[in-house]
């Protein structure tokens, strides 16, 4: 028959240990840290704004595009090419 594994008291000494350890939080001083998430909050924003500007001149320049095209490309491209429409 195959033995019983003995619980491991290993575990709960980890968790001791990471509940002992200082973390960058605790090292940084509150002020730092409120900086470093605002900083972080910052450039998330800003990431946010530029891909919302590049959606935006992406659509237009797919409406300036659609502008120059003649009506029997537009029919072609959207499907109505040959009077019935694409399945």
């Amino acid at each position: 028959m195959a033995k019983k594994r003995k619980a491991r008291p290993q575990e709960s000494s980890r968790n001791k240990q990471a509940e002992g350890r200082a973390t960058l939080a605790d090292g940084l001083g509150g002020d730092t840290l409120e900086k470093l998430m605002q900083a972080k909050k910052d450039l998330l924003e800003s990431e946010r704004a530029e891909e919302a500007l590049r959606k935006e001149q992406a659509a237009k320049a797919r409406r300036e595009r659609e502008k120059n095209m003649s009506f029997g490309e537009l029919l072609d491209r959207y499907g109505y090419g040959n009077g019935l429409p694409k399945d």
